[in-house]
Order: C-alpha cells, then sequence, then structure tokens
C-alpha cells in the first residue's frame, strides 16, 4: 500500500520523519492527533483510502494515530476513545487489527463478530463494505498491499501472481495470532531503525515476510503444494537459471515470483528445484549471496570513514543485527565487527 498524505486542511497536523535516504521516498513515520471527530473521520478516510460515512460518534475525544510505513505496508497505532458507528467501503488493501483496549463490533459479507482486548483478526474482506462499531479502542493495525500478499500466494502452475482470498477473518489458532504478534513486534522494530527502513532490500522483504504470515496465520485459498509440471520443471537446469539470476542481482529487491520468471518455470517448481537439488530455498540461497556481498564489504570497508556493521548489514537486506551477527559467525567463523576492524 502505498503511503498516504492527510487531506489539505491537516496537513499542518501530522508530523513525518522519513529516513535520511533517496532511496527511501514516500516511507516514513506520520503523527496525527486531534479531538475533533470531523476532523479524525476525514483523516482515517485519506489514509487507508476509503469512504467512511458516520451514524454515531462522541466528541471531545483524544484521536491519535501513528504509522510507521514501509511502502508496501503499514504499521499503525491508533488510539480511539469515542464511540464510534460506522459504514466502511472496501479497502482495497489487507487490514490485520490486534485490539489492545476497548471493543469493536464488525459485520462483512453477511458476517457478525464482536472482538475483545487482545484478539487478533482482519478487518474486513478487502473487496466488501463492512459495518464497524468501535467502542472506545486502542489497536495496532497493520495494513498489506494485496499485491505483495498475491506475489507470495502465486499459485501454481501460473508463473504471474494470482488471487488470493481468505476463508476466515480470524487466525488458525491462538499459536497463530501469538506468531502474528511477534512478527509484527519484530517489524516495527526494524521499521523504527531509520538506517535499516531507508534500505529497500529491508523493506520489501519485510513486506513478503508480512505476507507469508499471513498465509500461515489465516485461512486461506493459497496453493501450497506443487503439481505434477511443477515436478517436471524442477531440474538442474531450472537451478541453473535461478542462480545465474540471483547471483547478478542481488543488490535488487527481488522475490521468489522473480527468480521463478527469471528461470521460465512457476514458483513451485523453482522452490522444489532449490529443494530437490540442494536442499535449500531460492530465498535462502539468495540470503546466502548477499551475505557473502556483505562480507566482502566488511572486508573492504575501513571504518574509520564512517560505516557501521549495521550499516553494511542493511545495505544488504539484514534488518536483525542479533541475526546477522549469528548468520555471519556461522558462516566465518567471527563476528562481523571483527572483520570490519580487523579485515
Amino acid at each position: 500500500m502505498s503511503p498516504t498524505t492527510p487531506p489539505r486542511s491537516q496537513r499542518s497536523q501530522p508530523v513525518m520523519t522519513t529516513p535520511a535516504s533517496g532511496d527511501a521516498t514516500g516511507t516514513g513515520r506520520i503523527e496525527f492527533s486531534t479531538t475533533d471527530p470531523d476532523r479524525t473521520i476525514d483523516y482515517l478516510s485519506s489514509t487507508y483510502r476509503t469512504d467512511l460515512r458516520v451514524t454515531r460518534a462522541g466528541r471531545g475525544y483524544p484521536f491519535r494515530h501513528t504509522r510507521a510505513d514501509g511502502g508496501s505496508f503499514a504499521m499503525d497505532e491508533v488510539r480511539l476513545p469515542l464511540h464510534l458507528d460506522l459504514r466502511q467501503e472496501p479497502l482495497g488493501a489487507l487490514v490485520v487489527v490486534r485490539i489492545d483496549s476497548g471493543k469493536m463490533e464488525r459485520d462483512c459479507g453477511g458476517v457478525s463478530e464482536r472482538f475483545l482486548t487482545g484478539d487478533v483478526f482482519v478487518d474486513a474482506e478487502p473487496t466488501l463494505p463492512a459495518t464497524l462499531r468501535l467502542l472506545g479502542v486502542e489497536t495496532q493495525t497493520t495494513v498489506l498491499d494485496l499485491a505483495v500478499l498475491a506475489q507470495v500466494a502465486a499459485a501454481s502452475p501460473a508463473r504471474a501472481a494470482g488471487p488470493i482470498r481468505l476463508t476466515s477473518f480470524q487466525p488458525r489458532s491462538a499459536l497463530a495470532a501469538l506468531q502474528w504478534q511477534r512478527t509484527v513486534t519484530f517489524l516495527r522494530d526494524a521499521l523504527e531503525n531509520s538506517e535499516a527502513s531507508a534500505q529497500p532490500l529491508i523493506r520489501g522483504s519485510a513486506a513478503r515476510m508480512l505476507a507469508a504470515t499471513v498465509l500461515t496465520t489465516f485461512p486461506n485459498t493459497a496453493i501450497i503444494n506443487p503439481t505434477a509440471q511443477d515436478r517436471r520443471d524442477a531440474t538442474s537446469t531450472t537451478v541453473r537459471r535461478a542462480i545465474a539470476f540471483i547471483e547478478q542481482h542481488p543488490y535488487a529487491d527481488i522475490s521468489v515470483a522473480d527468480i521463478a520468471e527469471a528461470a521460465n518455470v512457476s514458483i513451485r517448481a523453482v522452490q522444489f528445484a532449490f529443494r530437490r537439488q540442494l536442499d535449500t530455498t531460492p530465498m535462502a540461497y539468495l540470503r546466502a549471496v548477499r551475505l557473502d556481498r556483505a562480507h566482502h564489504d566488511l572486508l573492504a570497508t575501513d571504518p574509520s570513514h564512517g560505516d557501521t556493521v549495521t550499516g553494511i548489514a542493511a545495505r544488504w537486506g539484514f534488518y536483525s543485527n542479533s541475526r546477522f551477527a549469528a548468520q555471519y559467525r556461522r558462516a566465518y567463523g567471527v563476528t562481523p565487527r571483527h572483520t570490519l576492524h580487523n579485515g
């Protein structure tokens, strides 16, 4: 989902902090607050790209919205203590909500549900309107571009991304909901790091991590097993083509769909080929190539010039310093800091 801009009358209110990088255009942090329910609705309509029709709203309550924007996804914290009844037009994006406090009732596609503190759920079917009742809620809300979800869930045997439909608005289990929340917390922390969030590789991989977590959290129509054609295409030739593409484009924000297209097979076929031939996945192979590039940068860099392990790791798509350090040590037997200062 592309970042949104508040209406003209409100542009003096939000505070937006954007990472200091030309590559980070359209990403950053947005904050907005007001006690005016009309401005609240205008702002929410603009931010979530939908038409909201209010039937009842309390007045004089402080509304606060904070957004960490990753370009094709966003992570919001919303404080809406007023009571609000409204009709929401189709969002055209996947919105997953966790209620930190308060209550919410929702009717979408003939399905009525009530959510309480701690619940994780999909706000609404992206292509359908919904009727909502919000009762003094504070939420963590994650917005994901449907194109990213389709890309990650691309159904075999088509090479292009296909449509995906969730079959339930609620998680498969309490454990799945917990894993969703852990992923959101992890990625929110990554976005709060301006050095990391400025890197296209990190934003792209974070969006795909969210999409993959959606598919494991909520029941859906994605095809996950390779077809007979996929198995026939899972050859050493497919692996060679895929590897050539990966090694030519490690700096680019490429996905498994891009790798499959370069190899001229389906996503499931290239995944099955890597598992069969190399006992790994295309994306794990890509991470290994990027780790090697980071290793060479650490060797070639003079730390007195200001380069850091964090900056080099982020450049190659590693947004967790601890995970990067662990992977690096397993591969090279020393810490990345040791290589930087003693390479």
